[in-house]
């Protein structure tokens, strides 16, 4: 294994170690000052250190993963924004008619709309990042992105509604920063997973395939929303990041045996 290698594999304990040091820098200066000016800044760390670390780590696990990291930060805020945006009108739409959005009807609009800036890249730039590691981290980074908004959002309204209590956000920033990796990070690893293996050599069986790694998304995100609680969050969680786990070492073994370009 090459230094390059070795320092990229390890990547992602810089990535924790700065981001943890920025987060606490603010979060400090907020509660000795008290500006509210801060709290924009303290939010988006807060949410993004974990997650971020996580797209790292996984990118340090992945074979000839060739994308740079200008096209992985655009995943993480084009996906991200995309996603939102189109989870929140189905959502609105299916509320509208039915008067409510069933748990199974978010997991399929969140995880499918997760899926969009993915297929444009498999569509119009399949050729430039055509290794399965490479579709893997692309979908870690579109889920981490997706995560990051939704939890700053949530800790915005967490902030608003403790009157200006920085602890409320705080521990939304905690608990949803520490569990995306698990959630819509991995889910959406996963089925891109299965997207870039049907990309690679299309054909009935591995359309299947994909259709079942997108279910099994939808199944995931099911039962972390629906069921709820911690004991879910660590089963669902370990499932998760286990298959996703699964799948680096898979595709670090295929994307090996091909020279990089």
């Amino acid at each position: 294994m090459s230094a390059q290698q070795i320092a990229r594999r390890w990547a992602w304990l810089g990535t924790f170690a700065i981001g943890a040091g920025l987060y606490l820098l603010v979060l400090g200066v907020l509660r000795d000052t008290g500006n509210p000016n801060l709290f924009p800044t303290m939010i988006l760390l807060g949410a993004l250190v974990v997650p971020l670390t996580f797209v790292t780590f996984a990118a340090g696990r992945s074979g000839n993963w060739l994308i740079d990291g200008p096209t992985l930060g655009g995943c993480l805020l084009f996906g991200g924004v995309v996603g939102v945006v189109v989870a929140g009108l189905l959502e609105y739409d299916t509320m509208r008619r039915l008067g409510t959005v069933p748990m199974v009807a978010v997991g399929l609009i969140e995880e499918a709309a997760k899926l969009v800036v993915p297929i444009v890249l498999v569509v119009f730039a399949h050729r430039r990042y055509q290794s399965i590691g490479t579709g893997i981290v692309i979908g870690v980074a579109v889920g981490t992105g997706f995560a990051v908004l939704e939890t700053m959002g949530y800790a915005f309204v967490a902030l608003i509604q403790s009157g200006g209590n920085v602890g409320a956000a705080e521990e939304t920033l905690l608990v949803r920063g520490l569990l995306s990796p698990a959630g819509h990070a991995a889910w959406t690893g996963l089925s891109c997973w299965g997207l870039w293996w049907l990309a690679s050599s299309p054909s009935g069986k591995r359309f299947v395939h994909f259709l079942l790694m997108y279910t099994l998304a939808v199944a995931l995100h099911t039962a972390w929303d629906g069921i709820g609680g911690w004991i879910t969050y660590a089963i669902v969680g370990a499932i998760s990041i286990g298959l996703l786990l699964v799948g680096l070492r898979k595709a670090q073994r295929l994307d090996n045996r091909v020279p990089a370009l």
